[in-house]
Formats: structure tokens, sequence, C-alpha cells
């Protein structure tokens, strides 16, 4: 799945000459966090966002310094946080280096890029003109589409068919070795049997079971083996 696939297109875009209450109107006409700032071309050169309107003079918010610390830092840093909490036009209070990602990016490359500049959203480029965004919400909404059940045959769902896959997917995540495990299926109730090393494979073992086309319940029959004293501890439901 690609960036073009799951992105809000047309996106609407705010000029960077614009007032702050243009805006601010926009962003609670629209229901969204953040816009892409684009100049008369169409290029983009900023975003702006709820964040920069965190510290305004108007609402007693803005972030002032004790005078020793000002004093210290030099003139630069205090006059910059004038401008962002005085600022009236877009220009002035928007992030100038943004984060974006290509049309053809992946969606994997798109949530590396927002972990790893902390950023709710993406604008998504086409050379070097805004076509879309990316939200999380952008990504729930897929993720929506991913999750929703899927007609299988019934030959997928039977207990060889549900037990032949389920192993296949220990054996390809690697957390826990089927050969271990005495895992059994019966009209799609899977029994898992067997002992784990550590209390987190206990939950990746039933997510792995409830996962698969066709399963009804789990029965969690897991023994742990505390890993100093060797000794086996039987899970107690409810503790």
């Amino acid at each position: 799945m690609k960036a073009s696939e799951i992105m809000t297109a047309p996106v609407k875009t705010i000029e960077p000459g614009a007032s702050i209450e243009e805006a601010i109107a926009v962003l609670l006409s629209l229901h969204v966090s953040g816009l892409p700032v684009a100049d008369a071309d169409g290029r983009l050169v900023g975003i702006i966002s709820e964040g920069d309107f965190l510290h305004r003079a108007e609402i007693g918010t803005s972030k002032r310094k004790p005078r020793w610390i000002e004093f210290l830092l030099g003139p630069g840093e205090t006059a910059e946080s004038y401008v962002m909490s005085h600022g009236r036009k877009v220009q002035e209070i928007m992030t100038r280096e943004v984060a974006t990602v290509d049309a053809s990016a992946s969606i994997n490359e798109v949530v590396e890029l927002m972990e790893k500049r902390k950023v709710k959203r993406l604008p998504v480029m086409s050379g070097d003109r805004v076509v879309g965004i990316i939200t999380r919400s952008d990504l729930l909404r897929a993720l929506s589409k991913a999750v929703a059940p899927k007609a299988v045959s019934p030959e997928e769902t039977t207990d060889q068919a549900i037990l032949d896959k389920l192993i296949a997917e220990l054996e390809k995540q690697g957390f826990a070795s089927p050969k271990a495990l005495d895992v059994t299926v019966d009209q799609g109730v899977v029994t898992l049997n067997g002992e784990v090393f550590d209390e987190r494979q206990r939950p990746a073992l039933i997510v792995a079971a409830e996962n698969i086309p066709g399963v009804t319940k789990v029965v969690d029959k897991l023994v742990w083996i505390e890993p100093f004293s060797g000794m086996a501890i039987n899970k107690v439901d409810g503790l």
C-alpha cells in the first residue's frame, strides 16, 4: 500500500501571508489539526498546526524564560519566542522545516518518518507540489479496512487448515517454537498446551491463534516455567 492510496486529497492549503485568524478559522471549519502552507505557485513552504498556537499572548500562555537564562542564551531565542506568541501572519509562526513523503512512498516509510520526526501529519508530494496529506486518522482508516473480516472458503477453515496456518505463523515469527508446544484444534477451538519460559509468550501465542480465520475460541493451558528455579507455574484465570 502506498501513500497515494490512503492520503486525503485534494488537500486544503493556506498562503504564508494569510492572517492567523484565517488559519484558525480554516482549522476549525475543516476539523483538522494542521494545514500545509503553499505559496502562490503552489510550492510547499511550511506547515501550520494547533501546536503553533499553544503559546499565545492573547490567552496568557506565551513562554518567557527567567531573565538570567535569557541573558545567557542571548536575544535570539527571546526574539523567536516573541514572534511565536505575537505574530499575526501564518509565515511568522509556521514550521518551515517540513517532513514530507512522495506519493509513491510505502505506508511503512510513512509510519517510520512520523515516528522519527515526531509528527502527526505529512504532506504528500509529487515533485514540488502538494498533492495530498496523510494524518494518523488516514492510517486508522486504512487499518480499519485491513482488519475487517474477509470472506474465506470452507476449505480454509477446517481444523487441519487452522493448525497448519498457526504452526506456519509461529515458525515465521520466532517467539515460540511449535516443537515445544502441543496445539490441537477441534471444531475451531484451539487448545494451547506446552511450556513457555517468558510470560510475554502467552498473549503472543493467543493472539497468533485468534488471527487465524475459522478460530472460534482459544483455550490457554500453557505452563510457565520459572527460568531461575525451573518450577512450573500454572496460569490462574483472573490473576
